[in-house]
């Protein structure tokens, strides 16, 4: 196991964390709608990844308490970005579902998004290329852990 506190462990894990979080943001205003804030296009990415959900689902997979996914559900209803239905084996819950605007903002969102990062990586030389192609799945499963 590496040493994180100390060396080049250490200056590798604070490069990493830099660069992530640069990138994240500039990543983010590539944005299709800018009315939705980037906690919207989460649960929205959330949804178009996991499937339907119950808000207290929604909840946990975002990293926020219940009534704050209440209100954010309740903004993507309002804003036709998402529809509540029955859940199929407790009426007291529902579930929450995507629409197809939604699918259609997300695909042009990636698309938008994916077309900007492309752009970036053509300035990379091959050797680079290489290197980011075979790390994209260990970032893929940090930002899962």
């Amino acid at each position: 196991m590496p040493d994180l506190t100390h060396g080049d462990d250490a200056a590798a894990v604070n490069s990493l964390r830099s660069a992530v979080m640069r990138l994240s943001r500039r990543l983010k205003h590539q944005r299709v709608d800018e009315s939705l804030s980037p906690t919207e296009m989460s649960v929205l990415g959330t949804l178009a990844r996991c499937g339907s959900a119950t808000p207290g689902e929604l909840a946990r997979k975002e990293h926020v308490q219940p009534p704050s996914m209440t209100r954010i559900v309740a903004l993507l209803e309002g804003k036709g970005l998402v529809r509540l239905e029955p859940h199929p084996e407790d009426r007291r819950q529902k579930v929450v579902t995507p629409t197809e605007t939604a699918e259609a903002m997300l695909e042009e969102s990636r698309r938008r998004r994916n077309a900007w990062l492309a752009g970036l990586v053509e300035d990379l030389d091959e050797d680079e290329w290489a290197k980011l192609r075979a790390a994209a799945p260990v970032l893929e499963k940090l930002a899962h852990l």
